[in-house]
C-alpha cells in the first residue's frame, strides 16, 4: 500500500480516549489536493460533525496552493464534506448521539493517489487520565532505557 502521510493531530491521543478508527476520503476544491500534496495542513483543533445525515470536517486547515491563480483560492478552514458508506454514517450517528462520543481527525494521507481522512471515535480525557497516560509513558520510556543499558553491559 502505498500511503503517504501529510499531517498529524498528535494531541488527540492526548486528549480523547480513542477507540476506533475509521477512513473517511474528503471533498477538496481547487488546489486544495496540489497544496496538501506539499504537507501545508494542519489538523488542531479539528473534528467531525454531522448534519442532515452526512458528516462535515470541520476545523481543518489546508494552506492556499501559492502557484494558483486568485480565483482558484477557498478558504482554507472552510468545512469540508466526507466521504463514508451510510451504514458507517448510520452507526456513527448512533455512537455520537447515545455514548457522547466525538470524532475527531487524527491524520490526513494519501493512500493510492486519493485524499483520505482518518476520524477516531473518542472520548475526552479528564486531567487525572493525562496525568496517568504520562506516568504510564514515562514508565515504560524508564524501563526501556534500563533494558538497553543492562543489554549494553553484558
Amino acid at each position: 500500500m502505498a500511503i503517504k502521510i501529510v499531517c498529524q493531530n498528535k494531541k488527540a491521543r492526548h486528549d480523547y480516549f480513542i477507540e476506533e478508527t475509521y477512513e473517511a476520503g474528503i471533498c477538496l476544491e481547487g488546489c486544495e489536493v496540489k497544496s496538501l500534496r506539499l504537507g501545508k495542513a494542519n489538523l488542531l483543533d479539528c473534528y467531525a460533525r454531522v448534519h442532515g445525515g452526512e458528516i462535515f470536517l470541520v476545523g481543518a486547515h489546508i494552506t492556499p496552493y501559492k502557484q494558483a491563480d486568485t480565483f482558484a483560492h477557498v478558504d482554507p478552514t472552510r468545512t469540508r464534506k466526507l466521504l463514508l458508506h451510510k451504514r458507517e454514517i448510520d452507526k456513527l450517528i448512533g455512537l455520537i448521539q447515545q455514548k457522547g462520543y466525538t470524532l475527531i481527525a487524527t491524520k490526513i494521507y494519501f493512500k493510492h493517489g486519493r485524499v483520505k481522512v482518518e476520524l477516531g471515535l473518542g472520548k475526552g480525557k479528564k486531567l487525572h487520565d493525562k496525568r496517568e497516560t504520562l506516568k504510564r509513558q514515562e514508565a515504560k520510556r524508564d524501563m526501556d532505557r534500563a533494558m538497553k543499558d543492562r543489554k549494553g553491559q553484558g
